[in-house]
């Protein structure tokens, strides 16, 4: 009987340790699952449209970073077409693209590290010209 009564003494500061546990962990979850404005605006400088499909769209920092991103392909879509004049063309439109994939890794550190920080040269355009 002694033995019985010790085995359910020892369960029960067991199950008290679990309890607050799962407490913190539960909460993790919650701000990560409400916290994907980071992620959405990270993803807005692959696919720029994607994040105005979802319900981030009124996000003022997801809508930021769409603006920046827009901005870039914008003038890699200007880039592109420079490189259908002949000869020097093609040397614009590479260092122009080159200088546009730098430009949207350091969107994308902006974004990852929660900053509203336009992009070099091109970023304070973007929220002068789209408005959205």
């Amino acid at each position: 009987m002694n033995f019985v009564d010790e085995n359910q003494n020892q369960e029960q500061p067991q199950e008290q340790k679990l309890q607050p546990e799962t407490a913190s962990q539960s909460t993790e979850q919650t701000t990560k699952e409400t916290d994907n404005s980071k992620v959405m605006a990270i993803i807005a400088y692959f696919i720029f449209f994607l994040p105005l499909l979802t319900e981030y769209k009124d996000n003022d920092f997801v809508k930021y970073h769409v603006k920046q991103s827009l901005m870039l392909f914008i003038l890699l879509v200007g880039a592109a077409v420079v490189s259908g004049i002949p000869f020097i063309g093609f040397f614009i439109s590479t260092i122009a693209s080159m200088a546009l994939f730098i430009l949207l890794i350091m969107g994308i550190i902006n974004a990852a590290s929660d900053k509203k920080v336009p992009v070099p040269f091109v970023g304070k355009y973007a929220e002068e010209l789209l408005k959205f």
